[in-house]
């Protein structure tokens, strides 16, 4: 399935790979993927086989769901998606509180004790998806653990979450992707080598 999902995401350009001409992170970070899985929800095949896989993934690791949660803002249209599916309650998590009215961080119903699985879109370091998930918790929900798209698969992001404490499950991956990017001629077979080195630090990684 990480193939399949990695695929589709090719095909749509959801993901990009520019490993000659890298794209500049927020955080200055060189790098040669971009993976915007908001194009997905233009494109109803890819978006119904998405959104199918993560329900699966839902009653497969998180049987014990009672609500869904999306993170602001690529989550909450497939939170939104999943939780008609699976008719439980959605909720979606601000990335800072509202400015005005309620000043809420969480918009949707909030019942304390209810057990909730968060929804993303892609992973990267965790920061701001473990976030999210500490907001919820702060308010009182049980987080069963988090699902999402695609993830870098960055050593700290798996350190980040095993120290939260917090499951994730993601439909497809860099090292999935890879090998299928090669395969379907989005690059050329000696731009593996580089695109490996970015994975394990892209902190430093510089195009060659």
């Amino acid at each position: 399935m990480a193939a399949e999902v990695a695929d589709q995401l090719l095909e749509i350009q959801a993901i990009r790979l520019q490993p000659s001409e890298p794209f500049t992170w927020a955080s200055g970070w060189k790098s040669p993927i971009y993976c915007d899985n908001r194009l997905s929800l233009s494109y109803p095949e890819v978006r119904k086989m998405i959104k199918e896989q993560l329900v699966k993934s839902i009653q497969h690791y998180f049987p014990n769901v009672e609500a869904v949660a999306g993170v602001a803002t690529a989550g909450i249209p497939q939170g939104a998606l999943l939780a008609n599916d699976l008719d439980l309650p959605f909720v979606y998590v601000r990335s800072k509180a509202k400015g005005h009215g309620m000043q809420n961080m969480i918009e949707g119903k909030v019942v304390p004790g209810q057990k909730v699985v968060v929804v993303e879109d892609l992973v990267s370091t965790g920061g701001s998806s473990l976030k999210a998930t500490q907001d919820l918790l702060d308010a009182g929900f049980e987080v069963l653990g988090m699902v999402a798209i695609f993830s870098y698969g960055f050593d700290l992001a798996k350190e980040n979450f095993e120290k939260a404490g917090v499951k994730l499950v993601c439909l497809s991956h860099y090292e999935a992707m890879l090998p299928r990017a090669v395969e379907r001629n989005y690059i050329a077979d000696e731009a593996l080598q580089s695109l490996s080195e970015w994975r394990k630090d892209p902190s430093t990684w510089n195009p060659k």
